[in-house]
């Protein structure tokens, strides 16, 4: 996994788009990120058993797997929402982007490949695509049955319960100007 802010240059969405401006990983788990890297399943049924996830799923995203709707459905990735369930990837082979808000409401770019999982929490708003390989083969857990609503970004949306309690868990207890340095390096 690596981590950057977005340099929000226009060009292809499946571009790298890196500022030079890493991401640490104390700063993502400021965020609610949560990121692994299991080479093998069996580290994955622990985490799922260890966080209660009951159900999964795997998907391929591929020109080859998905016909002629492939660049419709990237591009229905890309568009900003927030779900009201935790959404956790593992990365089985190729790999792709998932761009988190940050504080400051600005992108960051999380660049995942083959053995990273990462578990996003409920409420944040985020967008996914492939990179420039256009091949991502993700297994997808869940808690309960999944809930594929994404919720698009607007006034309606900022309101929502779950956006409201991931604010207040992100914003936490006020940081030292000291310890806000060392999230953003």
């Amino acid at each position: 996994m690596k981590a950057y802010w977005f340099d929000n240059v226009p060009g292809d969405q499946r571009d790298p788009h890196d500022s030079g401006r890493e991401v640490s990983p104390a700063y993502l788990a400021k965020l609610g990120i949560l990121h692994y890297n299991y080479p093998n399943v069996e580290d994955v049924d622990a985490l799922a058993s260890q966080r209660s996830y009951k159900n999964r799923d795997e998907i391929t995203i591929s020109p080859k797997t998905m016909g002629d709707v492939y660049e419709e459905k990237v591009k229905t990735f890309f568009h900003e929402h927030l779900h009201e369930d935790e959404e956790i990837r593992y990365i089985l082979d190729g790999g792709g982007f998932f761009d988190v808000r940050s504080e400051g409401d600005d992108w960051v770019r999380i660049k995942l490949e083959k053995h990273d999982l990462m578990i996003m929490p409920a409420g944040i708003y985020h967008r996914f695509t492939t990179d420039t390989e256009n091949y991502t083969k993700a297994m997808r857990l869940f808690k309960e049955d999944p809930k594929w609503t994404p919720l698009t970004r607007g006034g309606e949306t900022d309101k929502n319960p779950y956006r409201q309690d991931y604010l207040k868990t992100r914003n936490g207890p006020a940081l030292t100007s000291h310890e806000q340095h060392e999230l953003m390096c």
